[in-house]
């Protein structure tokens, strides 16, 4: 396997890394939008923390990656050999292309083996790979429309469903979807900005120090890959560690009325629509206390949250010139009495 770039040593984009641990911890928080400057590191960030994230079990020899432990979210052929092996690998890191097809996203018929055999079988696409990884798109701004109806579709269900040439396939589809593009080559549809759960915007650092220091770091690490990695396990694992522990209390964190009430009271001033920003909310700030071994919400984690859950679900008011996130920290303030 080649070397990534540690998680631990990325530098300057906390928002960032904040956002992807909290999908990490809580796939059902929706995904991550990171929009922002060319170069920032938001492709590395993925893949390292794909890379930080432990083995998961999956049944042998299943396309889909199916979970040996769950009774849910399974193939048919899983359904139906529930004793079979399992064997472990890493988490799958799946790239979307832009000029994908949709035959190699969904999947499609296998010709090799329908003019070979003369069968009709399934050759799993793209959705399938990603199951129970990340589906990372880059240039997430300019996918084609057709492509982005179906990210919705899939999205919403956990399924893929193909039917085309006779085939009729079923298989689970849960990923969680990465999205990154610069603003300034074109705008997200709405339908599809809605779907993700949190949205962080990334800017080149403009601290002279953390500057030098990153270019350090990369160079380094471009250098020795093997080398700058070994130097940087220990706090992987330690990341690592954090991040299973999270999971195992995740549930048992508690969200007090009084945190729910502040929350729908910061929507409505920000005039929201739908109740996706509260939901949102509330499993990001509820994974952010597991992170931090709190046994429940507390302000401090909806004022991590805040802006990541909520700066891409504002109505555009033209008579405030102020940025999204201006607008969500002003209502902090005023909701919060600060």
């Amino acid at each position: 396997m080649p070397h990534v770039f540690p998680f631990s040593a990325i530098l300057g984009q906390d928002e960032m890394k904040l956002a992807l641990l909290i999908a990490a911890i809580d796939p059902g928080v929706g995904g991550v939008l990171v929009f922002g400057d060319r170069g920032t590191g938001k492709s590395t960030a993925v893949r390292a923390l794909a890379q930080l994230l432990p083995p998961m079990r999956v049944v042998a020899g299943c396309p889909f990656h199916c979970d040996p432990d769950s009774e849910h979210g399974r193939c048919d052929e899983c359904r139906e050999s529930p004793r079979a092996r399992s064997r472990r690998m890493p988490v799958p890191v799946v790239d979307l292309p832009l000029g994908a097809t949709e035959d190699r996203v969904v999947g499609a018929l296998d010709l090799e083996r329908a003019l070979g055999e003369g069968v009709k079988a399934f050759e799993p696409g793209l959705l399938a790979r990603a199951n129970r990884g990340f589906l990372y798109v880059d240039e997430v701004n300019l996918l084609e429309d057709h492509l982005v109806d179906l990210l919705l579709d899939v999205a919403a269900s956990g399924e893929n469903v193909v039917e085309r040439e006779g085939l009729s396939v079923r298989h689970p589809a849960r990923f969680v979807l990465i999205g990154s593009g610069n603003p300034e080559e074109g705008e997200l549809r709405p339908q599809l900005l809605d779907r993700f759960g949190l949205a962080v915007e990334v800017t080149t650092p403009q601290d002279l120090a953390v500057r030098v220091e990153v270019v350090r770091q990369r160079d380094t690490f471009d250098r020795d890959p093997a080398a700058f990695a070994t130097r940087w396990k220990r706090r992987d694992g330690r990341l690592r560690r954090r991040i299973v522990a999270a999971r195992d209390r995740l549930d048992a964190v508690q969200v007090d009325e009084d945190v729910r009430e502040r929350i729908a009271r910061l929507c409505m001033a920000l005039g929201t629509d739908g109740l996706r920003g509260e939901l949102v909310m509330v499993r990001a700030a509820r994974a952010v206390a597991a992170f931090e071994g709190d046994a429940a919400v507390k302000d401090a984690h909806l004022y991590q949250v805040a802006l990541p859950a909520l700066r891409h679900r504002l109505r555009r008011n033209p008579l405030d010139e102020s940025g999204s996130t201006t607008r969500v920290e002003r209502a902090l303030a005023e909701v919060f009495g600060e």
